[in-house]
């Protein structure tokens, strides 16, 4: 599947997020689909269900490898 850009921005907010925030960082990497779910800030990620699905299967210790998964997602 190719990811669009809509998808690759919300990708990007969601690391950004990730980096700014330690509490959010530890949420995505305990449980991506609910940290994800639950926004940041007051703000929502507008991610599709079918790549939240994707998405909730990531495990990762650190951020780094998080995204590493992310990009083949």
């Amino acid at each position: 599947m190719t990811k669009n850009f809509h998808t690759q921005q919300e990708f990007s907010r969601l690391l950004t997020a990730a980096v700014i925030n330690g509490s959010f960082r530890q949420a995505l990497l305990n449980n991506p689909g609910e940290a994800i779910s639950s926004g940041f800030g007051g703000e929502a990620f507008n991610i599709g269900e079918d790549v939240l699905k994707r998405l909730s299967t990531i495990r990762a210790n650190s951020l780094a490898e998080f995204a590493s998964q992310l990009a083949s997602i």
